[in-house]
């Protein structure tokens, strides 16, 4: 069995997480568990991204100093871990010191192999982003992500990457079909490439106007970039680079799969890349890119007062509903939208009266005329669920899943073995076996998604027992 590297991009500590960020890390997750079930070792990072002008900025007004605000709401995103059931291996943090050594032995092998250079420059700057924009970026003067912040103008002198000098590499990473999913949005880079070039960006600040980020070695009056600094924590989550073992096991020799948002596209597939290049590393070998979440229509915003945070959802419908909702009813590439009332339907129809329903009748009937618990013999996965999986189509899997569900209900319907039980009871215990063993079958292809659902259908299946409401139906 294969060694698997896995890992959600880190999210700036500025906001509670809202589900949209809640989408990425529960997909990296059902895809862990997903490996982790056909016999993988897996190594799956998650963490927060705590450097950078935006997070200076809402320390500053919240009145706090920086490292105290970054503590503060890291401590949002780590308890994700019990909110979500998630079974990440670490949690990085790239105020972590081990992180900023990394990101110092990166720069400098960066800067020995001639990528890193200084420059005086002006351009333009969006805070949100953490990115310069030029002015095709631009809609009306305002990035098109952030419209409510003003645009910056950086004029000063700052060392740089040498991004233009990796465009060949680059031209050849893209040739693979895979490297990016889905394909079609590696369009834009290649667009890119051929339309204005790569251009070589910044990556570092004054310390004097912006002090909060990581040293540049060797020259104090510099700080680190935000997205320089924070990218390399792929890697430095391993260990590296003083961790060479656990490093080559996972990502030098391992098959390694980001997970990131749409508009991480340029960081991800160009920028990173280029930056392993560089430093004589591996590049990755898949890039998921999953869509955004909006609500009722709209962009989450907080001047709309729309944003659905991830502890509102799970606090309302519970851990294994919330990963039930993301995983089948958000498209894995997609934008999709949300709302709560539709988030109320999801769960009745399909989790209340559909898999807590079927559990409950199957195992009241195993519970009343079965003696012993059935014999759940070895599980296959259907050949649709894992090549759906290995597409990394969810919501595709779970439809197999509850395509099983349906059909089950079909066969009780038509077989009626509560019914059939006073008749003929070996016949009609023979059938409810049958249910039982669907059920087991059921609770093994959920365990990816909804690991504690399929923790407890298990368990009462070994216990011969109608085990307590899985979801109790919510009323308007």
């Amino acid at each position: 069995m294969g060694r698997v590297y896995i890992t959600t991009t880190l999210p700036y500590v500025n906001a509670e997480p809202h589900i949209g960020f809640a989408l990425e890390i529960v997909q990296a997750d059902a895809w862990a568990r997903y490996r982790r079930l056909i016999g993988d070792t897996v190594f799956f990072n998650t963490g927060t991204d705590e450097h950078g002008q935006k997070i200076a900025d809402k320390a500053r007004e919240a009145g706090e100093d920086p490292q105290s605000y970054t503590d503060r709401y890291a401590a949002t995103f780590k308890d994700l871990q019990d909110a979500l059931n998630l079974s990440n291996d670490t949690f990085i943090r790239t105020t972590n010191p081990a992180h900023k050594r990394a990101a110092q032995a990166f720069w400098k092998l960066c800067l020995e192999n001639g990528d890193i250079y200084k420059k005086k420059y002006a351009a333009k700057y969006c805070v949100g982003c953490e990115l310069e924009k030029t002015d095709s970026e631009l809609d009306h003067g305002k990035c098109p992500i952030h419209p409510n912040m003003d645009i910056q103008t950086l004029d000063e002198e700052n060392y740089f990457f040498r991004l233009s000098a990796f465009s060949d590499k680059l031209r050849a990473l893209y040739i693979n079909e895979s490297f990016l999913i889905p394909r079609y949005r590696l369009n834009e880079m290649i667009s890119l490439i051929e339309r204005e070039g790569l251009q070589d960006f910044s990556i570092s600040r004054l310390a004097s106007k912006m002090s909060w980020g990581v040293p540049v070695p060797g020259d104090e009056e510099h700080v680190m970039y935000v997205w320089f600094d924070a990218l390399v924590n792929y890697i430095s989550t391993l260990g590296w680079p003083e961790n060479e073992a656990q490093f080559n096991e996972f990502w030098r020799d391992g098959y390694t799969v980001q997970f990131a948002g749409k508009d991480q596209v340029r960081q991800q597939a160009a920028m990173w890349q280029a930056m392993l290049f560089s430093a004589g590393l591996p590049p990755t070998k898949h890039i998921f890119i999953h869509g955004f979440v909006s609500v009722d229509g709209q962009k989450m915003s907080k001047s709309l007062g729309n944003t659905i945070r991830a502890y509102e959802v799970v606090s309302r419908y519970g851990t294994d509903a919330t990963r039930y909702f993301l995983l089948r009813h958000i498209h894995p590439f997609e934008d999709s939208d949300v709302s709560w009332a539709k988030f109320d339907e999801w769960y009745n129809a399909n989790l209340a009266n559909g898999l807590g329903n079927l559990v409950a009748r199957v195992m009241k009937l195993a519970e009343n005329h079965v003696t012993e618990p059935v014999t759940i013999d070895t599980i296959e996965l259907p050949k649709e669920y894992t090549d759906a999986l290995e597409r990394f189509e969810f919501n595709r899997a779970l439809d197999v899943v509850w395509g099983i569900i349906q059909r089950v209900d079909q066969r009780i319907n038509a077989e009626e073995p509560f019914r059939l039980v006073k008749s003929d009871p070996e016949a009609g215990k023979r059938v409810i076996e049958d249910l039982v063993r669907e059920l087991a079958r059921i609770a093994h292809l959920l365990e990816p998604f909804m690991p504690a659902t399929a923790r407890g259908i298990r368990e009462a299946v070994l216990a011969n027992i109608k085990p307590p409401s899985l979801f109790s139906r919510i009323e308007a």
